[in-house]
């Protein structure tokens, strides 16, 4: 049986990382796009088409079959994902969520259209990941923790049980967020942060234990 054709939104290291995911699954990456008019393709066998209007075209001359999208976009960008994901959606792409192969995911975790639950990670159970969600190499979702749309879980950080994430916010690489937390909406949490209180919206906050350090200018 022929595996599913993907066009991914976003040519940059995530694409890597999410192309190795679909060779894994007999999935094939077909076309690749990125606004940035500067970005090279990773790969001599893959050009990189950019902007919208490439996008538009390259769908008029290859709507014969079934297409799947995925937004290789990382980072604090959950709003970009999420926009990203809007618009290919409304031109009929569709946005699994793809799980590795290697990642634990319980039965009874709930994962969003467009989500990515990478190599490694562990997502427990009732725990529940909003759309375009990332839970990077090595992070895990601890039971019932609620992560919101566009919520990035950086590799090897850690959220235990029944935390709460709002929406766009990265919980940086390393980091730890102790149990029944609540961080908010367009945060960012460094790298190897210990969080032992809330977090409100839009601040960035570092350290052992977490502290806010600047308020972010937009929120995202």
């Amino acid at each position: 049986m022929a595996g599913k054709r993907f066009i991914f939104w976003g040519a940059s290291g995530h694409a890597k990382v999410l192309r190795d995911l679909l060779a894994l699954q007999d999935d094939i990456l077909v076309a690749l796009f990125d606004n940035d008019g500067s970005v090279q393709s990773p790969w001599p066998d893959m050009a990189v088409h950019h902007g919208n209007a490439a996008l538009r075209d390259w769908l008029a001359k290859h709507n014969s079959a079934p297409l799947y999208a995925a937004i290789a976009v990382g980072g604090a960008r959950g709003k970009d994902r999420r926009m990203l994901a809007a618009e290919l959606a409304a031109r009929g792409a569709l946005l699994p969520a793809l799980i590795h192969p290697h990642a634990s995911v319980a039965r009874s975790a709930v994962i969003g259209a467009g989500s990515q639950v990478l190599a490694g990670a562990v997502v427990a159970a009732d725990a529940l990941l909003g759309s375009c969600v990332i839970i990077n190499s090595g992070a895990s979702a601890d039971h019932e923790c609620r992560l919101d749309d566009g919520v990035h879980l950086a590799p090897r950080a850690t959220v235990c049980g029944c935390v709460s994430v709002g929406e766009n916010s990265l919980i940086g690489p390393g980091a730890v967020v102790i149990p029944r937390i609540r961080i908010g909406a367009n945060s960012i949490i460094g790298a190897g942060a210990i969080v032992t209180r809330d977090i409100p919206d839009g601040v960035v906050a570092w350290g052992s234990p977490a502290k806010i350090m600047r308020y972010k200018p937009d929120l995202n």
